[in-house]
């Protein structure tokens, strides 16, 4: 590991990044300074490593659920899979007014998702990127959603389905009428009003990645702080126990919650997006 507290902090946010160096060719990234020259293109592994694996045990937990499902008394992960879903079918049906059987498995997926992915913060900060380090990786970070390119990710494909369905449901001219004449019903204030829209409508995947990423980046860079106070002395090495306790368990909130904001807010822009008018 880095030996400054600096260095120490760098290393821990920096991702596992492969790409096409324009003076190195195709290779993993050794610096950040290299990982920043690779460019647009460049792909944090470790990010779709761990978005993708959780994916995989959010499929595996459920099929589980449902292969095992009985009438009779039920076991615990049947009776967490039946909650998740009774509670996610009955916001879905409180929160959107439109006809669409995809919205309800969509959250429950974007949900348990998210959810699964904030979780891995409660693995202390040091384990796996010391295992990957002795494995040969120097950098490697195991939060999908502290990394803006997941989130931004889920965003844009939150954002293109609301663009898909208000043209399937409203028609492409009716949408384009709806832009144009939202807020000010009067040809005149056209321009106006494509300004607001088109604003009002890029701001949306905008405001769910930058949510979800700032929420899980803050609270990732408090668990790094934290673990500095235990190289600091016998004191604040102490203190550092019991505030990465108190943080983890306020964690018992913020990760589910953070999951459940992306989550309504979706099926917030899904059903504006089927509303006729």
């Amino acid at each position: 590991m880095a030996g400054t507290p600096v260095e120490y902090i760098k290393h821990h946010l920096q991702n596992m990044t492969y790409g096409q160096h324009p003076e190195l060719g195709w290779k993993m990234a050794e610096t950040a300074q290299e990982a920043a020259e690779m460019g647009f293109m460049a792909i944090h592994l470790d990010t779709m490593a761990w978005s993708i694996g959780m994916g995989l045990v959010f499929l595996f937990l459920f099929r589980m659920a449902a292969k095992r499902a009985t009438s009779g008394v039920p076991g615990g992960l049947q009776n967490f899979v039946e909650v998740c879903v009774e509670f996610i079918d009955g916001l879905v049906k409180e929160t959107f007014h439109g006809k669409n059987a995809l919205i309800a498995p969509l959250a429950l997926t974007i949900f348990v998702w998210i959810f699964l992915m904030n979780s891995l913060k409660w693995l202390p900060v040091d384990w796996i990127p010391s295992l990957a380090q002795a494995m040969g990786a120097e950098y490697f970070k195991i939060v999908p959603t502290t990394d803006p390119n997941a989130t931004f990710g889920m965003s844009i494909g939150v954002f293109i389905l609301i663009v898909l369905y208000s043209i399937k449901v409203k028609g492409l001219s009716g949408f384009a009428k709806e832009l144009s004449f939202t807020p000010f019903n009067h040809w005149l204030l056209i321009p106006v009003n494509l300004i607001l829209e088109l604003i009002g409508l890029f701001t949306k995947p905008v405001s769910l990645a930058l949510r979800l990423f700032g929420n899980m980046y803050a609270g990732e860079v408090v668990f790094i702080l934290i673990a500095l106070m235990y190289g600091a002395g016998l004191f604040l090495g102490a203190l550092g126990i019991s505030l990465q306790w108190l943080w983890a368990v306020f964690h018992v909130l913020v990760i589910p919650l953070q999951a459940f904001i992306f989550m309504v807010l979706t099926v917030v822009y899904l059903s504006a997006a089927h509303e006729e008018h």
